[in-house]
């Protein structure tokens, strides 16, 4: 098994679509900042009449901040957190993961790594060039879902 994830890794890193950030981990995002960060995706899935629920993770992927919008459905609770977890833990958005899996191939092989979740809603939070947790975002289409996490994500930088 180790090998198998040994080989996934190896195969899934060498291509673009996968690529994971080169930043490096920072301290972990302050509560203060996850709050204002998921008050603004709150804010723009209102705007944009989506019901969310929103998670903030620290580097290891721990639950720093949580938001659930009224009205969102009960799976996005666990949905959000695990893409947030996944942003964090793989260095990448949760897009690049749906990215490969979609082109097929080597792509595939990620459905065998723990804690990847391939749909498009989590982004690695980045201050001062550093990974410092991120955020995850569901309740809607994959779109609405990055579209909601990008406005809290952005806020930082």
């Amino acid at each position: 098994m180790r090998k198998l994830i040994l080989t996934t890794l190896i195969a899934l890193t060498t291509t673009s679509a996968f690529a994971q950030l080169p930043n490096p981990y920072g301290t972990s995002i302050s509560l203060e900042n996850a709050r204002k960060m998921a008050a603004l995706s709150v804010a723009e899935a209102a705007k944009n009449n989506f019901k969310m629920a929103i998670a903030v993770v620290d580097v290891s992927g721990d639950l720093i901040y949580f938001e659930k919008m009224d009205g969102t459905q009960a799976a996005s609770v666990n949905i959000a957190q695990d893409k947030a977890r996944s942003a964090a833990r793989f260095k990448r958005p949760t897009k690049a993961l749906q990215d490969a899996l979609a082109a097929g191939g080597a792509g595939l092989r990620l459905l065998a790594l723990e804690g990847a979740v391939p749909v498009e809603g989590g982004l690695p939070i980045i201050m001062d060039g550093k990974i410092v947790g991120a955020i995850g975002a569901s309740g809607g289409t994959s779109g609405q879902d990055g579209q909601t996490a990008k406005a809290g994500a952005d806020s930082v930088k």
